[in-house]
This record gives C-alpha cells, sequence and structure tokens, in this order.
C-alpha cells in the first residue's frame, strides 16, 4: 500500500487499489434495514433530520464522501457506532 489517500470514485494516481462508492445509496433501505426511525438514524450518525428526509425522498443525493460513509454504516453500523462512541 502507498499511503496514498484515494477519493470518493476511486481514483489514485499513484496507487493501482481502487475503492467502488456507488453513485446512488438507498438511505431509506439502510434505515429501513436498521429498524430505526429518522430521528435515531440522524442522531446516531450524525446527520440532520431534514438532510435525512431530502435524501429518502429523492429531493437530493448524497455526495462522495457521505455515500461512503452511507456505505461503511450499511455494511457495518456497529463499527461505525463504535467509532463514533455511540451507544445502539
Amino acid at each position: 500500500m502507498t499511503g496514498e489517500v484515494t477519493n470518493a470514485e476511486g481514483v489514485s494516481k499513484s496507487s493501482p487499489i481502487r475503492v467502488h462508492i456507488p453513485q446512488e445509496i438507498d438511505v431509506k433501505a439502510i434505515r429501513t434495514k436498521l429498524g430505526i426511525t429518522q430521528q435515531e438514524f440522524a442522531g446516531r450518525f450524525g446527520f440532520s433530520i431534514k438532510t435525512l428526509q431530502h435524501w429518502e425522498q429523492k429531493h437530493r443525493a448524497p455526495e462522495g464522501p457521505t455515500r461512503a460513509y452511507l456505505l461503511v454504516i450499511d455494511r457495518d453500523p456497529q463499527a461505525v457506532q463504535r467509532a463514533l462512541g455511540s451507544v445502539a
């Protein structure tokens, strides 16, 4: 590993490592899978309720680093909670 930082699209000029971050993330599906309310999801992972509602209603879409963060939440929410020091 070269120690280079890869951007949200997985592009790095000095490293062959690529990270795939989907262009679209279904935020409502992630929250529903966790079985929590919008307020709980927003509070647990540091989003505003309004932003979460805009994403779920498809009025706006999460951008680069936020998509990556949501992907980690989807794949391992407990790891995110541990890292943030939050309690389930």
